[in-house]
């Protein structure tokens, strides 16, 4: 008595049986490419974001001296500006720093970073962030 499924008769049937199994070399060739593709992109970017962590390390130490919020916004900006070429870090420009009076003081640091990637294709990162400063 037979149990189960039946088996395959036939040399054509057991062919098209291991045709079908494995990632074919197309299939492999499109999936390595997209793996590139992403690995490229990931390589052109993170240094922007790594960047702008470090912007925001002196935006925060120069927020959490003490005193920061009663000093004059020139002297702010003079100052940050001074700690960031330390740093090496040159997409922020005096433009891009403001700071700001309301219900508490803070520094607002604004900018874009626009990384050529391929041919006439770029990416814009835009940065946004602020920081209070300590009384």
């Amino acid at each position: 008595m037979n149990r189960g499924a039946p088996k395959p008769e036939g040399p054509g049937i057991m062919k098209s049986l291991q045709n079908q199994r494995g990632l074919s070399l197309l299939g492999f060739i499109f999936i390595l490419v997209l793996v590139l593709f992403f690995t490229y992109i990931g390589i052109k970017l993170v240094p922007i974001y790594l960047n702008h962590m470090s912007v925001m390390s002196e935006v925060k130490a120069v927020a959490s001296q003490p005193g920061s919020a009663n000093k004059p916004p020139n002297t702010i900006r003079r100052e940050l500006l001074r700690r960031m070429s330390v740093s090496y870090i040159d997409h922020v420009e005096p433009q891009h720093i403001t700071i700001e009076r309301a219900d508490q003081v803070r520094i607002v640091v604004k900018y874009d970073v626009q990384q050529h990637l391929i041919g006439n294709i770029d990416a814009i990162v835009r940065f946004n962030s602020a920081e209070p400063l300590r009384n």
